[in-house]
């Protein structure tokens, strides 16, 4: 076997975020940040695996045996990054057996182009980068591994604006012309705080009974921000957003909770309370976000591909 690469875009959920789990439309974004695979020929039946951070500093390392993957051998004396590698590459092999039962072993190194810490998809990257190596379908390896509604891996796979939605059951995305005419007022500013999307989604999973009320209003929220012209209205849009999903979760907007004296709309992006929120603003933000300890600002142009 040749030396293989793959790579897999990053992702940023603009609107939906919760709602997509029970069928919303959710507009969703490919970043300019990734995650590259690299698989080369091993040995000894196991894989010894190498993962880089965007600086080069190594942040997982280890070698895997074929066994552990064919008997989904997590154990909980391995950190949760190796049982989470384990699981997914066990249904890597349900979905695809012969990269065990035909190889003597590999050698993956993956590299990620943005931090680990900024939540931009490290999961869904590697996830969608193993159904590219082993041609099998990423959505189901998502599904049946780690979870999730699958927004993440769509994006991964796109490289263009999404509506994504889940339509009995099975994922359902469309490329959509979102390049909003104000992008110079939108920035992303990162909360020094990576949030765990699996928690946040079973916290998500308790309040779910309110939920159905509100899918319309969010469906009609996504198309009308696809289609603005003016930033202001697309700022009166997520602040609707902000409101409606503050009463679902019956938790504060990030807004109330951190930055109640902003002049502006802040949006949060996927799982509430961490990785970065939406900034739409007339004035510059940037300094009132550093005087707050809040540093990685980034332009629409810098983040979104």
């Amino acid at each position: 076997m040749q030396k293989q690469s793959f790579y897999s875009n990053g992702k940023l959920l603009i609107t939906g975020e919760y709602a997509v789990l029970d069928g919303a439309k959710a507009l969703a974004v490919p970043t300019k940040f990734g995650q590259n695979l690299v698989v080369e020929n091993g040995k000894n039946k196991e894989i010894k695996w190498t993962s880089y951070d965007s600086d080069n500093t190594i942040w997982f390392e280890d070698i895997i045996t074929f066994d552990a993957i064919t008997n989904k051998a997590t154990s909980e004396h391995f950190n949760n990054i190796q049982n989470t590698l384990i699981q997914i590459l066990h249904q890597a092999y349900v979905q695809n057996k012969t990269f065990i039962n035909e190889s003597n072993g590999y050698i993956i190194t993956t590299h990620l182009t943005f931090p680990r810490l900024w939540g931009l998809g490290t999961s869904s990257t590697l996830i969608n980068n193993i159904g590219q190596w082993l041609k099998i379908d990423a959505f189901e390896l998502l599904r049946e591994s780690f979870g999730g509604s699958g927004y993440d891996i769509a994006c991964a796979q796109s490289n263009l604006p999404i509506v994504y939605s889940i339509e009995n059951n099975k994922p359902h995305s469309e490329t959509v012309d979102f390049n909003p005419p104000f992008k110079e007022n939108i920035h992303f500013v990162y909360l020094n705080q990576k949030q765990n999307s699996k928690s946040a989604i079973s916290n998500y999973i308790t309040k779910q009974h309110r939920i159905d009320k509100v899918i319309p209003e969010i469906n009609t929220i996504t198309a009308e921000a696809i289609i603005a012209t003016e930033g202001r209205d697309f700022a009166m849009l997520m602040e609707k957003h902000q409101v409606i999903m503050s009463n679902v979760l019956e938790t504060e907007t990030v807004k109330e909770l951190l930055f109640h004296d902003f002049k502006g709309v802040i949006k949060s992006l996927g799982a509430w309370g961490g990785d970065f929120v939406m900034v739409i603003s007339k004035e510059s933000p940037i300094e009132y976000f550093t005087q707050r300890g809040y540093t990685t600002i980034l332009k629409y142009d810098e983040m979104v591909l």
